[in-house]
């Protein structure tokens, strides 16, 4: 299996084997499309589910446990407020953190009691706090900040080092789309937004700009001389770029992808620890998906960007006007059907490992 898995990426690096991800691009953007659609829905039905530290409310501790059975705290909130649905989540190995919406000091004090009975620990081991939603306000604020600086700073970076504003443009709309989904998944799931979940949100665009980069910088390779040479058109070229990359991206994402859910499954249904839950969660959706965009939208729309150059979209003119002999300027252009049978897909021809030869 190992043996086939290596064949099939040299036959894709070689130009051997290849599949049409750019000549397919209008597929992928009704695709995303959708994906986009769905998830702007979730987030107005049913919506984000914010945590204590975003909208507020009473926060218990119980520390020096010796049972870490959360129904049982649970049972405990529901004893004084029926009403409330309590976060419980196990903090280390001997606490307990139960979180609701903002109690009176009667009900906090009822709670209170009723804990350290129920876990049978002494006054001083249960501990109760108000979050107000006031903080939740500035972890918001400043995570939108720094979204915009990360975003800003990554667009510079990319339109100096590639000295094509274009493929930074591609990259930012993939990086929205991963973004979008992700945090659509989110409220699909119901999960509260905490934090972490935040923080795993910021994480996800770094990976997700990654990817892309290592692909972008294969198209960049592969197409410097598109212009001098009649053989191939611009999507073509960044086609095989594609290609050439998938089976870096799988890789890069499978391992990846197994460590974060390990700890997504160990801290949701094992541990029950609300903090790796909530970041786990969305850095295995952001990798899946980013990985998804840095194939399939990231050098799509690049190259439909490229395609409304002028000079970009003659030469795509006159290439394929001489695969059929027609003709362009009023000046007739000569077949050249064998030219590109190394870069269309399922070809088994050898010539599309030089990608750099000259035309006719």
């Amino acid at each position: 299996m190992a043996t086939g898995f290596a064949q099939w990426g040299n036959d894709l690096y070689s130009g051997r084997r290849s599949y049409d991800i750019v000549g397919r691009r209008r597929t992928w953007y009704v695709i995303t499309a959708a994906l986009v659609a769905i998830s702007g829905v979730l987030l107005i039905t049913p919506g984000l589910n914010p945590g204590i530290e975003f909208r507020g409310g009473s926060e218990f501790v119980v520390s020096g446990v010796e049972t870490s059975d959360q129904q049982l705290a649970t049972d405990t909130v529901l004893a004084v407020a029926p009403q409330e649905v309590p976060r419980v989540t196990t903090v280390g190995g001997s606490s307990l953190r139960i979180q609701t919406a903002e109690l009176t000091s009667d009900e906090v004090t009822e709670v209170t009691n009723g804990l350290i009975a129920a876990f049978d620990v002494s006054e001083d081991q249960v501990t109760s706090t108000f979050i107000g939603p006031t903080w939740g306000r500035d972890v918001s604020q400043k995570a939108v900040t720094g979204l915009v600086v990360f975003l800003l700073f990554v667009s510079l970076v990319m339109t100096v080092y590639f000295r094509n504003w274009r493929m930074a443009a591609a990259a930012m709309l993939a990086l929205f789309h991963d973004l979008i989904l992700t945090v659509g998944i989110y409220a699909a799931v119901g999960w509260e937004v905490t934090p972490a979940t935040v923080i795993g949100f910021l994480t996800i665009l770094g990976y997700s700009i990654y990817d892309t980069v290592v692909v972008f910088d294969k198209v960049r390779e592969n197409t410097v001389d598109t212009l001098d040479q009649t053989r191939f058109t611009y999507a073509e070229k960044a086609n095989l770029a594609v290609n050439q990359t998938l089976v870096r991206s799988i890789n890069t994402s499978v391992v990846a992808l197994l460590p974060v859910a390990s700890i997504l499954v160990i801290g949701a249904f094992i541990l029950g620890a609300g903090t790796l839950r909530d970041i786990a969660l969305a850095l295995f959706v952001g990798m899946f998906v980013g990985t998804f965009s840095s194939i399939f939208l990231a050098t799509p729309l690049e190259v439909t960007l490229r395609e409304r150059e002028a000079r970009v979209k003659a030469h795509t003119t006159k290439v394929l006007a001489a695969r059929t002999g027609t003709v362009v300027d009023g000046e007739p252009v000569a077949a050249a059907p064998r030219a590109v049978a190394a870069l269309r897909p399922g070809s088994h021809q050898g010539t599309a490992a030089q990608p750099k030869r000259k035309g006719r």
